[in-house]
């Protein structure tokens, strides 16, 4: 990655005073600062305390009872805010619904009543197991509405994935869908959904929800249609206040390395945090549409597609399928179509679009949009100046957000919500008000200026987890032992002389060549610096004398024309980007990198593809065409290499 203080667009301007002196406040009297945020909400009883710290544990509002159902979904249906849009579904096949918020509260209350009528209760797990369709977020509604906890499960996972996480939360009561449409396909989730609960046999009740219309097996006495239920649902179920410190979801890590963490959020701190958040970062009006594409699997879908817009009361938008299918403008025929005015996307979505070329943007009315952001991931200072100049038109503000699963809310992040400071392509700036970020040395001290080290967060904030699931002792020893008294992120960052934080990806994402400890995510930002290179993704190789080689594999820009020149060309760009030590062994051409259908490369299938390993399991690919080209290319290539 380039030096920040190298980028265009940077700056020596301290931000505006307001959003100097209110973040100022809100390190210096914490309690009084949130509990400010808090009442903008509605409580059924008022908090007694604003925070209970025991360190690493935090409790917030104590004594305060609310309902995230009814600040999502009853007091907008309540007002004139009934008859305005809540949700715009897009289907992959071009289908589309509409719902408001008076639709949405009648769905909300009829599936807590099919809920309560199969004997869930408050406190009991509820798998959700779903394709991006308007019945997952009524669910998820649904669940809060009585207090039950429901537990969100990516609908590209595979059947033992699904029975791992079903069993470690104890669910009894699963909800998935037919199938699902996926790039023209239909994807079997009743079927997975079968094999799971012969791996785990906990689940006693699965209510479909009929998608596809494809045929499923129904076992009698276990597995119930939802449209069968709906017949005898109630249209009012009245929600049942909860402690601020009731579980509101327990969502799974990835499980890339070891057991999936269950990460436990609370309600109220959750609620309050994204809440002020969400405004703070996204400006949010009335006649904002937005669009947060991720799915709802993940903590941006669970934050940021239902329950901070909603709570705002915001119109947003539901997209069930890829990206660039069937055509590679999807995206912006949508964008077009409901005159999204917000558009929060994925620095590796980004990419790949980019990759595609300026010309399909060319084809399309973007000029609804008004802010753009990027989440999941560190994004590349040329990304971010496409993403600029070809989809906001050079006019638009850019929220490089930075938060976790864990974090619950996005923590550091411009905030045009309060007052616009100035941007620098590739830098999340700074921290949100609440948020004691810093970047430390391997002794835990403040690092200077420019120097890499660890993220990490030095005071409770209320969207923080409670905890692991059923795990006290691993919450402990994963996020509060390597610096006492912090939390500590597992992230690299870099913050430069005006306080901006620049993320340099996992800690845990390194190289060791030769005894030098390298960031995948600073090797890639470097090649993707490359005027052919669209994307690129590093992987390490073993190396008898090196310990780890480096293998580049590149996604080229459509007017370039691959060669062994130009893979000469880019090793030499990384070489004098980073350095001699940053020499890759390999660079390979690809026509796409192989991505989960949340937008993340799937680093452990190149890797595996480099070293000539087993692949593992690909149920999270959002395309297994990808994996079949790569390999493919790749027995091609050592083919040649062997002649040679």
């Amino acid at each position: 990655m380039p030096a920040p203080s190298s980028l265009p667009f940077e700056t020596r301007v301290w931000p505006v005073k307001k959003l100097k002196d209110f973040y100022a406040r809100s390190i210096e009297q914490p309690e009084e600062f949130w509990a400010e945020q808090a009442h903008k909400l509605e409580w059924s009883r008022t908090w007694d305390r604003v925070l209970d710290w025991d360190p690493p544990f935090a409790r917030w509002f104590v004594g305060g009872k609310l309902n995230a159902s009814y600040l999502c979904v009853d007091r907008h249906a309540k007002t004139w805010r009934r008859s305005k849009v809540a949700i715009y579904f897009e289907g992959e096949a071009g289908d589309s619904r509409v719902l408001s918020y008076s639709t949405l509260h009648r769905e909300v209350n009829r599936f807590a009543s099919v809920l309560l009528n199969l004997g869930v209760k408050k406190g009991d797990s509820v798998a959700l197991y779903l394709p991006m369709i308007p019945e997952l977020p009524v669910f998820m509604l649904a669940c809060a509405r009585i207090g039950a906890v429901h537990t969100v499960i990516f609908s590209g996972f595979s059947a033992q994935a699904l029975a791992d996480r079903v069993g470690d939360v104890g669910a009894r009561f699963l909800v998935t869908a037919d199938g699902a449409f996926r790039r023209g396909k239909v994807i079997p989730l009743k079927a997975t959904a079968d094999e799971a609960t012969a791996l785990s046999p906990l689940i006693e009740k699965i209510i479909v929800v009929t998608r596809t219309g494809m045929p499923v097996n129904m076992t009698t006495g276990r597995d119930l249609r939802l449209d069968d239920l709906l017949a005898n649902a109630l249209d009012h179920v009245e929600p049942v206040p909860v402690e601020a410190d009731h579980p509101l979801y327990v969502l799974y890590t990835s499980g890339t390395t070891g057991k999936p963490k269950g990460v436990v959020h609370s309600t109220g701190g959750y609620m309050v945090h994204n809440y002020a958040a969400y405004q703070w970062v996204f400006n949010i009006r009335e006649e904002s549409v937005y669009w947060c594409t991720a799915d709802a699997g993940w903590v941006t879908g669970h934050s940021c597609i239902v329950y901070a817009p909603l709570a705002h009361g915001a119109a947003i938008v539901l997209y069930e399928g890829a990206p660039d299918f069937p055509a590679v403008d999807r995206w912006w025929d949508i964008i077009e179509k409901y005159g999204v005015t917000i558009l929060y996307t994925s620095p590796t979505a980004i990419k790949m679009l980019m990759g595609h070329g300026e010309q399909w943007l060319a084809r399309h009315d973007l000029s609804s949009i008004e802010l753009l952001g990027s989440v999941g991931e560190p994004i590349n200072p040329e990304a971010w100046q496409w993403f600029y100049k070809y989809v906001g038109g050079e006019r638009c503000t850019i929220v490089d957000t930075w938060w976790q699963t864990e974090t619950g809310a996005i923590m550091i992040s411009p905030a045009p919500g309060i007052e616009c400071v100035p941007m620098k392509p590739g830098s999340a700036t700074l921290p949100l008000p609440g948020v004691d970020a810093a970047v430390v040395d391997e002794a835990g001290r403040p690092a200077p200026p420019g120097q890499r080290g660890y993220l990490v967060l030095r005071k409770p904030w209320p969207g923080m987890l409670l905890g692991l699931y059923g795990d006290p002792q691993r919450y402990q020893a994963a996020y509060w032992s390597r610096f006492p008294g912090a939390y500590n992120t597992g992230d690299y960052a870099i913050q430069d002389s005006d306080g901006y934080f620049w993320m340099l990806g996992r800690a845990d994402e390194v190289l060791k060549v030769s005894g030098h400890r390298l960031s995948t995510a600073e090797i890639e930002a470097a090649v993707a610096t490359h005027p052919r290179v669209a994307e690129a993704a590093v992987v390490s190789r073993e190396h008898s004398t090196k310990g780890e080689s480096i293998v580049v594999f590149a996604v080229l820009r459509d007017s370039a024309i691959p060669s062994d020149r130009l893979k000469g060309e880019i090793a030499d760009h990384l070489r004098k980007a980073i350095g001699p030590i940053a020499s890759p062994d390999e660079v390979d051409f690809v026509t796409r990198l192989p991505r989960t259908r949340s937008g993340k490369v799937l680093r452990r299938v190149l890797k595996a593809v480099a070293n000539d390993t087993p692949l593992g399991d690909l149920s999270t690919l959002e395309d297994e065409a990808s994996v079949e080209d790569l390999t493919r290319s790749y027995r091609q290539l050592k083919q040649e290499r062997a002649k040679a």
